[in-house]
């Protein structure tokens, strides 16, 4: 029986068409929005906050870690140790542990540190010489001084810092908070690693997504000036470019209707449509024209020493703003200097790296700072172990130390102007509220709102977490 055509045709006042529809306005508007994967707000109570839900409100939305390469002397940077100033040159007193270079059982010569230290900020955080511009910036940082590691050989360990693991194919701490959180850009990926011109000892690993899928692993960009190849168009118009994207999709559901569900073509589907999209986003991404001049000068752009860097660090910014997870800011290369890795003539090696990383790290502390960013972003910067307060050679170097060092973490809801924790007398090992890499990822996890603990991925028949069985919340570094 057909429905009498006047049931439909029937007039109806503008009133009666806004309440018969208001609920399926709803439903359109709650369609658009569950198509974003941002959900960084929402709290669940689900094994895994994947997508975006959180196990627990959140103090920090974005991460910039400025991870440097080669293992800072804590000595010569932000913990001074006197016992060592007084004993430069005579055999240290204590029982050397196993370490890269120095034999076991021998008793190394102690070595001062060449630089001046001076109290900054309302905290009285004492900052090496080679750190002027960044001591200013110390009542909005939290310095961990004892930090360990468990390695002390540069693949492993910085393996261990990125994943909690010293071997390779596990995921890396961005992975997983990519995996855990989402991203809140549709058009840029949600881990990007500005790698400079290095790749660190461990190789590509250090940004892998491990066993996680694909879609989760670091997008390593080149450099701030070209970061991602071949990101012009094809030549032609945009119906040749759309017919080339619509085959790639026919091709690519073919391979996966034989293989079936398979994360690496799903990545690689999911990598042509964000390349697609990031033909729009990268070139704006790109155009530091809009930025002031004060704003430049702020990251030492245009100046020999820091320019390299400090596009780096302000590209991290630029990256946050628009909404990219987590970004990795990769090792400075600085003339004169082996990353921080100095064996010998430390002095010249820390006083090169200073000068090209001080003033573009306490440039993105105070940018971040001024736009209102700093509350939601948080800042780590460590490397993968210290150094040792003895005399690695006749040239006045220090071997590796993963037995006790400092990182300092800033923003996203660490408490400011404090140091936790501490080392001995000659800033070797850890004595005082020793922190592992394990309680560091998950400090950090915590304040992106993640339960290290429940953030779990199943492989190899059990549940997979970053921080495997270990780990707590440093409960002393949160605001």
């Amino acid at each position: 029986m057909q429905t009498p055509l006047s049931t439909f045709s029937r007039p109806m006042t503008r009133r009666q068409l806004l309440v018969r529809c208001s609920n399926g306005f709803g439903a359109v508007a709650l369609t658009s929005l569950m198509t974003d994967p941002a959900y960084g707000s929402l709290v669940t109570t689900g094994a895994n906050p994947q997508g975006g839900g959180l196990h627990h409100p959140a103090k920090a939305k974005n991460v910039i870690f400025l991870y440097q390469n080669g293992g800072p002397s804590q000595l010569d940077t932000f913990d001074p140790k006197p016992r060592v100033q007084k004993e430069h040159g005579q055999p240290i007193s204590m029982t050397i542990p196993p370490l890269q270079f120095v034999p076991l059982g021998s008793s190394p010569k102690v070595l001062a540190s060449p630089f001046r230290f001076t109290r900054f900020g309302q905290c009285g955080q004492q900052v090496s010489e080679i750190f002027p511009l960044l001591g200013t910036c110390v009542d909005d940082m939290c310095f961990i001084k004892s930090m360990t590691a468990q390695f002390a050989e540069h693949a492993n360990a910085n393996l261990f810092l990125h994943t909690c693991f010293n071997q390779q194919g596990r995921p890396s701490l961005g992975s997983w908070v990519n995996y855990g959180l989402g991203s809140e850009s549709k058009d840029l990926p949600g881990y990007v690693v500005l790698k400079g011109s290095y790749i660190p000892a461990g190789g590509p690993d250090n940004f892998g997504n491990g066993f996680l899928p694909a879609i989760y692993q670091g997008s390593v960009f080149r450099d701030t000036v070209a970061p991602v190849p071949n990101l012009e168009p094809p030549a032609g118009n945009a119906q040749l470019q759309q017919g080339r994207r619509d085959l790639l999709k026919v091709l690519d559901q073919s391979v996966l209707g034989r293989l079936g569900n398979d994360d690496r073509v799903e990545a690689a589907i999911s990598n042509y449509e964000l390349a697609f999209r990031m033909q729009g986003a990268i070139p704006d991404l790109l155009d530091i024209r809009n930025e002031t001049a004060a704003t430049k000068k702020l990251y030492g752009i245009d100046e020999a020493a820091t320019n390299d860097y400090g596009r780096q660090c302000l590209m991290a910014r630029r990256l946050v703003e628009r909404g990219v997870r987590f970004v990795e800011v990769g090792p400075q290369q600085c003339q004169g200097a082996n990353r921080w890795d100095q064996h010998d003539r430390i002095k010249e090696g820390h006083t090169a790296n200073g000068q090209c990383s001080d003033r573009p790290i306490s440039g993105l502390i105070k940018d971040l700072k001024s736009r209102g960013l700093l509350e939601t972003t948080l800042i780590v910067c460590a490397g993968e172990f210290g150094r040792t307060p003895c005399q690695q050679s006749a040239t006045q170097g220090r071997d590796h130390n993963p037995y006790g060092y400092t990182i300092w973490m800033a923003g996203g809801g660490v408490k400011g102007g404090t140091s936790y924790g501490a080392t001995d007398e000659y800033g070797f090992r850890a004595v005082e509220n020793r922190v592992e890499m394990f309680d560091l990822h998950a400090t950090i996890l915590h304040l992106l709102g993640i339960d290290h603990k429940r953030l779990t991925y199943r492989f190899g028949g059990r549940d997979m977490r970053l921080t495997d069985v270990h780990g707590e919340v440093v409960q002393g570094v949160l605001a």
